[in-house]
């Protein structure tokens, strides 16, 4: 806090408190030095853990934009756009499995990312397709300061949407890549 309240740090920075204790669980027993690390605006202690420099870090803070950080070559990164990081995460975790690889992604996200149609999408796909993802919901109630409850109602169907169930009676129409297409006349 000392170095934006001197001004070093000119930039937005989302800072976290209170999640320490879980983060060291998290990184000592299921991060490997070889595995992926994607994280959001607050993607401090996930660096630190992942084994990026402080000096690193603080250098990044002061000179270059504050609410992003990668590192290639420590597998390390991040996106400030809610929910952004999620699909790189999973394309990421589909390109290792498909070149055999062990190491693993985790990507961090907040409780509002987790009420998102993309979060629910790359869930489902990383499951569908065995890949070796695991998203953490860090949850402390606040979609940056506002109450996710509030916010996103959780527990409650949109008073936009109502869902019904009918039986298809005509299929979905797929062409074969080998068939040829038919003309209109």
């Amino acid at each position: 806090m000392g170095l934006v309240m001197e001004g070093s740090i000119t930039g937005p920075v989302h800072l976290s408190g209170g999640n320490e204790h879980r983060l060291l669980h998290i990184f000592h027993e299921h991060v490997g030095k070889d595995d992926w690390v994607f994280s959001t605006w607050r993607w401090h202690y996930h660096a630190l853990l992942h084994g990026v420099p402080q000096d690193e870090i603080l250098h990044h803070l002061c000179t270059k934009f504050t609410m992003n950080f990668h590192s290639s070559e420590r597998h390390f990164f991040t996106s400030a756009i809610a929910g952004g990081i999620l699909p790189i995460a999973c394309g990421v975790a589909a390109g290792l499995k498909i070149k055999g690889a062990s190491a693993k992604v985790h990507c961090f996200v907040g409780d509002m990312t987790a009420k998102m149609g993309i979060f629910h999408e790359v869930s489902r796909f990383a499951q569908g397709h065995e890949l070796l993802l695991r998203v953490y919901v860090e949850d402390n109630g606040l979609s940056t300061d506002t109450p996710t409850q509030a916010t996103w109602g959780f527990g409650t169907i949109s008073r936009t949407m109502e869902p019904y169930l009918y039986t298809r009676t005509f299929p979905h129409m797929q062409r074969s890549p080998l068939s040829p297409i038919r003309k209109s006349l």
